[in-house]
C-alpha cells in the first residue's frame, strides 16, 4: 500500500507531460541546455589545459577544487539572494559573467600569458556565477510547472543538461583542446551568450513576495532551520555530499590516470572525453526512464540502489584498467545515479515552501556539494602520497558506506512528509 502512494504521485506528472509543460519551460529548458553544454567543456577544458602547465596532481586537483570551492563559499549566500530577486535575471547575470571570464582567458591563452594560478581564478569565479545559476535554476521550477508536474519536467530538464554537461561537453572539449586551448574556452564563452539571449525569451515575473523586511543573515538562518529540523531532507543532503566528495576525489585525478601513453589507462584526450561520454549516457537515459524506475521499484528501493551504483562507479578504475570496462559500469551506473536526482529533486520541491526554496536548495547544496573541493583537494594528496589506484579503492569502500542512511530513507518516511506538506 505504501509503494501505491508512491505511484499515484507520478500519475499526474506523466498525464502532465504528454499535454505539454508550456511554451516558458521549453525556453527554459533550451537556456539551461546550453549553459551545461558549456559547462561540460569548460570543466573537462580546463583540467586538459592544466596538464599542460604542470604534471602534479595536487596542482592539477587544484583546477577542481577552485570550480567547487564557491559551493563551500558562497551558496547560503547564493541561497539568501535567489529568494530575494528575480530568479530568472540572477541567471542572466551569473551567465553573463561566466561568458566575461571565460573570453578573457581565451585571449590571454591566445596571447601566451596563460598560468596554471589564472586558470585557479577563472575556474573560482565560474563556480561563484554557478552558485547563482543553479540554486535559481532548481528554484525556478516550481513557478514554471504545478508541483504535479515537477516529475515530469526534473526528468526533461535533467536530461537535456546532463546530455549537454556529460555527454556531449567531453567529447568536444577533448576534440576542442586538441584544436587548441584559446578554441577550448572561447567556446564555452560564445554558448554562455547564447544561453543569455535564450533566456531574455522566457516571459514573467519571478520574484517572490516577501512579508516586511529582514536581514540575509536572518534570511540564511531560517534556510538552515528548515533544513536541519527536516530528518529526511537532512539525511539525503549528508548522504549527497559524501557522494559528491567520492566522486570529485576519483574525477580530480582520473585525467592523471586515463590520458596519454604513461598512464594506466592509455587513452587520448578525445578518447577520454569520450569515456566519460558512458557515465552521462546512462545518466541522460535514466533521466528519462526515472518516473518509471521510481514507479517500478519505488522511491526508497530505487535511491538504495543508486548508491550501490555510485559505489561501483567510483571504485571500478581500481579493479580494472580496461577502458571498456569502466565504461560499462559506468554506464549503468549513470542510470541509478539519475533516478537518485529526479527523485530526491523532485521531492525536495514539494515538500519546500516556495518563499523558502532558494534557501533551503542552497543549504542543501552546501552539505551535499560543499564537500566536493575537500573531496578534489583529498584525492590528489591521496594520489601523491599512495599512488592513483590507491584513490579509487579507498573512496569505493566510503562510497558503500552510504547504504547505512537508507535506513532513515524509506517509502513510510519519505510520504509521511508529504502528508505533512498537505495538512
Amino acid at each position: 500500500m505504501q509503494r501505491m502512494t508512491g505511484e499515484v504521485r507520478t500519475e499526474p506528472a506523466a498525464s502532465r507531460e504528454r499535454v505539454g509543460l508550456g511554451g516558458r519551460y521549453w525556453r527554459l529548458w533550451s537556456a539551461s541546455a546550453v549553459s551545461n553544454l558549456a559547462d561540460g567543456i569548460v570543466k573537462i577544458a580546463l583540467p586538459l589545459i592544466a596538464v599542460r602547465y604542470t604534471d602534479s596532481p595536487v596542482l592539477v586537483a587544484g583546477v577542481a577544487v577552485a570550480f567547487s570551492l564557491p559551493w563551500l563559499l558562497f551558496a547560503l549566500p547564493a541561497g539568501a539572494l535567489v529568494d530575494r530577486l528575480d530568479r530568472r535575471r540572477v541567471m542572466l547575470a551569473a551567465n553573463t559573467v561566466r561568458a566575461t571570464l571565460l573570453g578573457a582567458l581565451a585571449l590571454a591563452v591566445a596571447l601566451d600569458v596563460g598560468a596554471i594560478w589564472l586558470l585557479y581564478l577563472v575556474a573560482l569565479g565560474v563556480g561563484a556565477a554557478e552558485t547563482l545559476y543553479d540554486t535559481s535554476a532548481q528554484s525556478i521550477l516550481p513557478q514554471v510547472v504545478s508541483r504535479a508536474a515537477l516529475p515530469a519536467a526534473n526528468g526533461r530538464l535533467h536530461a537535456v543538461e546532463l546530455a549537454a554537461n556529460q555527454f556531449v561537453g567531453p567529447p568536444l572539449a577533448g576534440f576542442l583542446v586538441a584544436a587548441g586551448a584559446a578554441v577550448a574556452l572561447a567556446g564555452p564563452a560564445g554558448l554562455w551568450a547564447v544561453a543569455v539571449a535564450a533566456l531574455l525569451l522566457v516571459g514573467g515575473r519571478f520574484r517572490i513576495d516577501r512579508d516586511g523586511q529582514t536581514s540575509v543573515r536572518a534570511d540564511i538562518a531560517e534556510g538552515l532551520r528548515f533544513l536541519w529540523r527536516h530528518r529526511l531532507l537532512r539525511t539525503l543532503a549528508t548522504m549527497v555530499g559524501v557522494s559528491n566528495f567520492c566522486t570529485n576525489a576519483i574525477f580530480a585525478v582520473l585525467v592523471l590516470y586515463a590520458v596519454g601513453p604513461g598512464s594506466a589507462i592509455g587513452l587520448t584526450e578525445p578518447g577520454f572525453g569520450l569515456l566519460l561520454t558512458t557515465i552521462a549516457a546512462g545518466i541522460v537515459l535514466g533521466s528519462l526512464a526515472a518516473a518509471g524506475i521510481e514507479r517500478r521499484l519505488g522511491r526508497a528501493r530505487a535511491l538504495a540502489l543508486s548508491v550501490v551504483a555510485m559505489a561501483a562507479v567510483v571504485g571500478v578504475p581500481a579493479l580494472s584498467t580496461n577502458p571498456y570496462v569502466i565504461g560499462a559500469v559506468f554506464f549503468c551506473g549513470g542510470i541509478l545515479l539519475a533516478a537518485w536526482n529526479v527523485i530526491t529533486i523532485s521531492l525536495r520541491q514539494r515538500i519546500t515552501p516556495d518563499h523558502l526554496l532558494g534557501r533551503v536548495n542552497s543549504s542543501y547544496r552546501l552539505l551535499a556539494w560543499g564537500s566536493m573541493p575537500v573531496g578534489a583537494l583529498v584525492g590528489g594528496l591521496l594520489a601523491e602520497l599512495f599512488g592513483l589506484r590507491a584513490v579509487f579503492a579507498v573512496m569505493g569502500v566510503l562510497a558503500s558506506t552510504l547504504l547505512l542512511g537508507m535506513l532513515r530513507v524509506t517509502d513510510a518516511n519519505i510520504e509521511a512528509a508529504e502528508r505533512e506538506v498537505s495538512t
